[in-house]
């Protein structure tokens, strides 16, 4: 453009004047004097003339085309089918709008003068002046949602003070797309965790009845929510709806477990009912797919509640009340064969706990050892003997021949494995809990026998996966699988021990989540050797060691009434701090402790509870994981004040959940 401008502006006149010039050097050359200084005189000036006029020409043409491009701007803006305006940036004053935004905002007087943040609901700037080209956010204006545009034209100064804002009317489209994410399909899973407990022993008649009385509720409950409700099975429903009716739902607390479990049978036994819902995915398959997974995760945390699963995470709702007993002894027999064959296949087995090992992990290890010892496949426990929580335990286990040379470290452990290796991994679930996270995803074959509730981020694509959170504790897991595997003569009475030591640990001493069951795997140990009385000095404490807990239990403080919380800010053993939690829960109208106590750089919870509250629920929010009776979390980069307002808040929301 600007080269045809020059073009159009050059006068061929200065030829003449470059004629007239040499004319002059020609004339000085023959000695005419005179002559050359007036013919390059009248050439000089002739140039210079004709050079000041087309310069002077050429602003007006320019002049004339900026005035005229001006025009057609403002024109443009004026009449401009969607809404803008100037505004000055250092306060937002408006300097020029077109009528498009008068109508906009209803209204038949101009806004020139008006600061733009009193005009609009939303008049922040911020983002224009960061070289953004569109406001983060919609903004409405008289129910119809706009999206912003905006640029800060360059001044011939220089200066940035002005911005040019324009707004696109996006309402249909927002619109279209929020109905679109509202009517996206949700696959739910319905389930009666309990209908075989419900129906044991009863007559037809009997059973008839129940079964009309579940599927009035639930019937009743998905035609008030809307939606596609079929029976697939006894005792199994299909419910599929809209994700706009997904929000009722949850507002509501998924009411039905609640409206369920007021069903009881002839026995008196309450009704109680899972729920799996599979949302986000790409299609029909993939939501139900993500509700199985979702009724999975449900079951393995005790039934009762409902989960949530869309592609990234879950969400749990329920599961407050304390777990009752729903195992079966089949299903022992049938995992003791299955870990015995996978056992068998293997060229070498590991087994590995959470990371401070307790006396649960160490027992558990020893049993499942004594069932490989059984199948003549050599076994390790990967532990870190320096951070255990149980070195009594550890000791005593070590002066037997077969345990001499049985514990190895992490990286010893990922060395020493091969490709048909097998790693058991006993008492967690959750992958970043375990002693050796390297170890975990360097073998394939990988089996879990765990009685805490499944977290959300669960060691998942187990070869088996032994998963009960009604046992109290995974010693007593691996004694029922003992019993159905191997000769009872041939357990080792340190493996009778660590066993019977696992077991009085989590249930403290038979008093917290002990069943049936419990006693039976206990009266097992007991028949077998396993000395009661030398299991209680494994967990005696030394003069210092029992001042200290009398210590943490007088700091702690009351906390809505019947929650005890004690804060140490000083390195504490964690046995030490678990068992304060228990003593605290001996006084008096104190149904929940907490104890926070620091251990290097992080500050870990333990949490106890023998009422109500779930402390798996309180610290799941947290990262924390356990049970109902018994919870931690380790809280990293926070002081003690800052961890004790994060374990308050946990509590604050899980009473405003209730």
């Amino acid at each position: 453009m600007e080269h045809k401008l020059k073009r159009l502006l050059r006068n061929e006149a200065y030829l003449f004047c470059v004629a007239l010039l040499i004319f002059a050097g020609v004339e000085a050359i023959n000695r005419s004097y005179a002559l050359a200084i007036s013919m390059g005189a009248v050439g000089l000036i002739l140039l210079l003339v004709m050079l000041f006029t087309t310069r002077q020409r050429g602003k007006g043409i320019a002049s004339y085309i900026q005035t005229s491009v001006d025009q057609l701007s403002q024109s443009v803006a004026a009449n401009a089918p969607y809404p803008m305006a100037t505004v000055q940036l250092s306060n937002r004053e408006i300097l020029w709008h077109n009528r498009q935004l008068q109508k906009a905002l209803g209204t038949a007087e101009s806004q020139v003068g008006e600061r733009l943040d009193a005009v609009l609901p939303s008049g922040n700037l911020d983002w224009v002046r960061t070289g953004q080209l569109e406001a983060p956010d919609d903004i409405l204006i008289r129910d119809r949602r706009y999206r912003c545009l905006g640029y800060i034209p360059r001044q011939e100064d220089g200066s940035k003070e002005i911005a040019l804002l324009q707004w696109i009317d996006t309402t249909e489209l927002l619109d279209t797309r929020d109905e679109f994410v509202r009517s996206r399909p949700v696959v739910s899973i319905i389930l009666i965790d309990n209908y075989d407990e419900l129906t044991n022993n009863l007559n037809d008649t009997a059973v008839s009845t129940l079964n009309a009385s579940l599927n009035g509720r639930i019937s009743d409950w998905a035609e008030n929510i809307g939606g596609l409700l079929r029976k697939l099975e006894r005792n199994r429903f299909l419910f599929i709806f809209e994700a706009k009716d997904l929000f009722r739902i949850t507002e509501g607390k998924f009411s039905l477990l609640d409206s369920v479990r007021e069903i009881t049978n002839p026995k008196g036994i309450a009704a109680t009912l899972s729920f799996g819902v599979g949302k986000d995915g790409a299609g029909f398959q993939e939501n139900y797919d993500f509700a199985a997974l979702a009724l999975e995760m449900a079951l393995s945390r005790g039934g009762d509640q409902a989960v949530i699963k869309d592609k990234y995470d879950f969400s749990f709702y329920g599961g407050r009340a304390v777990e009752t007993e729903r195992r079966s002894k089949v299903k022992s027999r049938v995992m003791a064969s299955s870990l015995s064959a996978l056992i068998a296949q293997s060229s070498r087995v590991f087994l590995m706990g959470h990371r401070n090992a307790d006396a649960d992990v160490i027992g558990a290890a020893c049993g499942v050892m004594a069932l490989c010892r059984s199948l003549g496949k050599k076994a390790n426990l990967v532990l870190d003997v320096k951070t255990t929580s149980a070195p009594k335990l550890v000791a005593q286990v070590q002066t037997d021949e077969q345990y001499r040379n049985a514990f190895l470290s992490g990286e010893d452990a990922l060395i020493a494995s091969d490709s048909n290796s097998l790693l058991i991994v006993v008492d967690t679930n959750r992958p970043e809990q375990v002693e050796s996270r390297a170890l975990l995803e360097s073998i394939s074959r990988v089996a879990v026998i765990d009685h805490h509730r499944r977290a959300a981020d669960y060691i998942a694509n187990a070869a088996l996966n032994l998963h009960e959170p009604f046992a109290s504790s995974a010693s007593e897991l691996v004694t029922e699988l003992l019993t159905y595997s191997v000769d009872a003569k041939t357990i080792l009475p340190c493996e009778l021990a660590a066993l019977m030591a696992g077991i009085v640990l989590d249930t403290k001493n038979f008093t917290v989540r002990v069943n049936s069951r419990t006693f039976e795997a206990a009266a097992f140990l007991r028949y077998q050797g396993a000395d009661p009385v030398e299991i209680k000095k494994l967990f005696k404490n030394d003069f210092d060691s029992t001042v200290r807990r009398y210590r943490i239990i007088e700091d702690a403080r009351v906390y809505r009434g019947n929650i005890a919380i004690s804060c140490q800010d000083a390195e504490v053993n964690r046995a030490l701090a678990g068992q304060a939690a228990d003593e605290l829960l001996s006084i008096d109208e104190i149904e929940t402790s907490f104890v926070l106590f620091r251990q290097k750089d992080m500050i870990f919870v333990s949490a106890r509870s023998v009422g109500s509250i779930n402390v798996q629920m309180v610290l799941e929010p947290l990262g924390g994981g356990g049970n109902a009776a018994t919870a931690g979390v380790q809280l990293r980069s926070m002081t003690m004040d800052e961890a004790k307002n994060e374990v308050v808040r946990a509590i604050d929301h899980y009473f405003e959940n209730e």
